[in-house]
């Protein structure tokens, strides 16, 4: 399959799965009481309002990318600080749970249309399905490791004693650079370190959702 055509087979679920993931941040940030992301344009489904250029190319290049972060302030939330970093629990779950939702429900519309014969394993809504799921149980599971600046960093910082918060913060501020180290290493080296924490993961429920194996995976 050429570069191409793979770029058009891509590029749906990647706009989808980023634009469902941003969107939903914003949209639990605003049901616990901030307004920051409406405010801000971000409380919408169009993909041109979440995505960021250079985090965009990067995904299609080197398969490591992202979309502009939605701004939430958790100060808006309602309740006091206890309520405010369990609001940010559930502000960070909300972005990869509302993926695994998403590939779920790709996933039965692709059961359905390869049951009624509406589509074959040649078809090209067949490809394209299939990358939405993968795409977006990839994204959500990547998502939940606990490095910052990913979502996963934010929901350890929610359960975190507070006596532990001053220590984690300052490894935030490096995790960004580490979330890059650890992926030069992988591509250097060779050695798939995503591929044996998240790529199982992300496996299992593509099976689970699509009855079948990823691609990718065969």
């Amino acid at each position: 399959m050429g570069n191409y055509s793979t770029f058009i087979l891509l590029a749906p679920g990647i706009l989808a799965a980023l634009t469902v993931h941003e969107f939903s941040h914003g949209w639990m940030a605003y049901k616990l009481g901030d307004n920051t992301a409406r405010d801000h344009g971000r409380l919408t489904l169009n993909p041109l309002a979440h995505l960021d250029p250079v985090g965009t190319i990067m995904l299609f290049l080197f398969h490591f990318g992202w979309a502009k972060p939605v701004p939430v302030n958790p100060y808006n939330f309602r309740g006091d600080i206890r309520d405010m970093r369990r609001g940010m629990i559930w502000v960070s779950l909300a972005g990869p749970g509302s993926n695994v939702i998403f590939a779920a429900v790709l996933g039965l519309l692709l059961q359905l249309l390869l049951a009624t014969s509406a589509i074959n394993y040649s078809n090209t809504v067949y490809l394209m399905l299939t990358f939405g799921v993968f795409i977006n149980l990839m994204l959500a599971f990547f998502n939940l490791l606990p490095i910052p600046p990913l979502d996963g960093s934010k929901i350890v910082e929610g359960l975190l004693p507070v006596k532990y918060l001053p220590s984690w913060q300052k490894f935030e501020r490096m995790g960004f650079f580490v979330l890059i180290g650890i992926i030069l290493v992988s591509r250097l080296l060779h050695i798939p370190i995503f591929g044996v924490t998240v790529l199982p993961i992300a496996g299992f429920f593509y099976g689970m959702f699509t009855g079948d194996a990823p691609l990718m995976l065969r």
